[in-house]
């Protein structure tokens, strides 16, 4: 199976303003990969595929503002946008009730204040910075501490947010049965003015009701 490992860089860190500036970079690719391929589907209703929009974007500035490997993997993420796209077109057609209206083109990212994830697969990732512990990135350096090893780790991402980017390190672990006792049973119960109710057919469990009217109404 496959986890994730997170680390949160925030605006304060020194790392932060290279992994800005690469993710800045990243916009700047998918808002021109997206003009063409916005412009070919509105006026000639035509979609191009991946293939196309990766030999088209090559010679562009954006493309060669960041390393080949990470460029091609902003076109994916724009690929993987106009599937989800026609899929929902499709979905819409099929079923208009479900939609409150007609699905829309995949967008453009705000031209300043956008900023688009960076997608490292594992050629990208240092294998000699991973023998000392570390996550060491093409452009950005040493990024985080890790755990992996070269065996397990698959890929690792940088997901901007509102005020900080969190570097995910997705890994590999062999699924292993823990020890259990088939005869035992729990079961939760959730709601609103009773958030939880908890009980089990263990003996002497303590049987559990939490009052849920509090944060209903702090909520409130």
């Amino acid at each position: 199976m496959q986890l994730v490992e997170q680390h949160c860089i925030s605006k304060h860190d020194p790392r932060y303003t290279l992994i800005d500036e690469a993710a800045f970079k990243s916009k700047n690719l998918y808002n021109a990969a997206l003009y063409e391929m916005r412009q070919a589907f509105i006026h000639q209703g035509v979609y191009l595929p991946y293939e196309e929009m990766d030999e088209r974007m090559q010679s562009h500035e954006a493309y060669k503002a960041l390393p080949a490997k990470i460029s091609n993997q902003v076109l994916i993420q724009l690929h993987k946008a106009w599937v989800a796209f026609f899929e929902a077109t499709d979905a819409w057609r099929e079923h208009p009730e479900k939609f409150v209206g007609r699905p829309r083109l995949p967008r453009y990212k705000h031209k300043e204040q956008g900023r688009n994830l960076l997608v490292y697969e594992f050629k990208a990732v240092s294998k000699r910075a991973l023998k000392r512990g570390m996550i060491s990135l093409t452009v950005l350096g040493d990024l985080v501490p890790t755990k992996q090893t070269r065996e397990t780790i698959k890929q690792v991402r940088v997901v901007p947010r509102s005020t900080h980017y969190v570097i995910e390190v997705v890994y590999e672990r062999t699924e292993q049965q823990a020890e259990l006792d088939p005869t035992l049973f729990a079961s939760i119960d959730l709601g609103v003015n009773n958030l939880a109710a908890l009980t089990s057919n263990a003996e002497n469990f303590p049987s559990l009701l939490i009052n849920g009217r509090p944060l209903k109404a702090w909520n409130q």
